[in-house]
């Protein structure tokens, strides 16, 4: 939305996303007897359970939407349309046979068998930070919020930043940001010892996004590119439960962002456990209250509070200082 004029957007109606809960709803009063009325079926011939349901959201579509949550309900459907056309086959072959056999119930088997393996688990997340220069962001894309992995690696060279990854202008004006912030904090970690070279004069630094095809622009990733930085240069690895989302000045304060809401529900779908928000953006969690009873959120007013949350002892200036 931060593109979009205010005159502009007072006057627009914004759809956002849905809760998994919302989605389950939706799925259970609409979208099933919807692709069921398509198909030319009814629960005669298949039975989705509700719990099967909640593993389609969960495992098979992390959207804002409910778009491919219908596909893979259309797909069970077709499914359960091929198996009624056998069976029919079956009972004019054989006229001792009277009617159809009980309905197709799905289960783990036949999602697996139908939609193919499962697309997220919630041991993505703890892969991807395993190493230390990889944080965990929230950002807002043309398909709601999303969790956005940035990385952050170091070389010898003459203090280039380099940056890929679709990344706009002003996102690259907030990693340029970021960098210039830790490079004046260099001295207090004693970083050029650590990394075997001066990080303020002998240092190239390359920050990716990942998801290369897809465009992100928005100031919202400074505290990311911050944390992945002091990841890396302090070798220490950031929380994998942790998400964050905040602009941040080259003095350090963090600055409230948009799409919140979004933001927050996409941190929930893809299973983290704890979410760092500008201090200014609490009024917006009064859109999400279903949510946050699994969530715990966190706030800052300066980028220390930030890497205070995203590792575990604190941050590590602080816990430099006390070596």
């Amino acid at each position: 939305m931060q593109p979009i004029p205010p005159a502009l957007l007072y006057r627009m109606e914004m759809i956002e996303g849905y809760t998994p809960e919302e989605k389950l709803q939706i799925a259970l009063k609409h979208l099933i007897p919807r692709v069921l009325d398509q198909h030319g079926l009814s629960y005669e011939f298949i039975h989705i359970p509700e719990a099967m349901v909640k593993i389609v959201i969960q495992r098979y579509t992390r959207e804002a939407g409910v778009r491919n949550l219908e596909r893979n309900l259309a797909a069970l459907a077709r499914a359960a349309a091929v198996r009624v056309v056998e069976q029919e086959q079956v009972v004019s072959l054989n006229k001792g046979v009277q009617g159809l056999s009980t309905p197709l119930v799905v289960d783990e088997t036949m999602l697996e068998k139908v939609l193919g393996p499962p697309r997220f688990d919630d041991r993505e997340t703890a892969e991807r930070v395993a190493s230390p220069g990889v944080s965990v962001g929230l950002v807002w894309t043309a398909f709601g919020g999303e969790v956005q992995f940035v990385e952050a690696t170091a070389m010898v060279g003459k203090g280039k930043l380099h940056l890929t990854g679709q990344l706009g202008d002003v996102i690259k004006e907030s990693a340029q940001i970021a960098l210039s912030w830790v490079r004046t904090r260099a001295s207090d970690l004693r970083l050029a010892a650590a990394m075997g070279f001066n990080l303020l004069e002998g240092c190239d630094v390359h920050i990716h996004s990942s998801a290369d095809a897809v465009p992100k622009d928005g100031p919202s990733a400074g505290v990311t590119v911050v944390t992945s930085l002091v990841s890396l240069f302090t070798q220490k690895r950031v929380r994998s439960d942790t998400a964050m989302t905040g602009e941040m000045t080259l003095h350090g304060l963090v600055l409230p962002v948009g799409g919140v809401k979004d933001k927050v529900l996409a941190a929930h779908r893809y299973g983290i456990k704890r979410v760092i928000l500008p201090e200014r953006n609490l009024k917006d969690l009064v859109e999400v209250p279903s949510v946050l009873a699994n969530l715990e959120i966190l706030v800052a007013k300066r980028i220390e509070d930030v890497l205070e949350h995203a590792f575990d002892g604190g941050c590590p200036w602080r816990q430099h200082s006390n070596l």
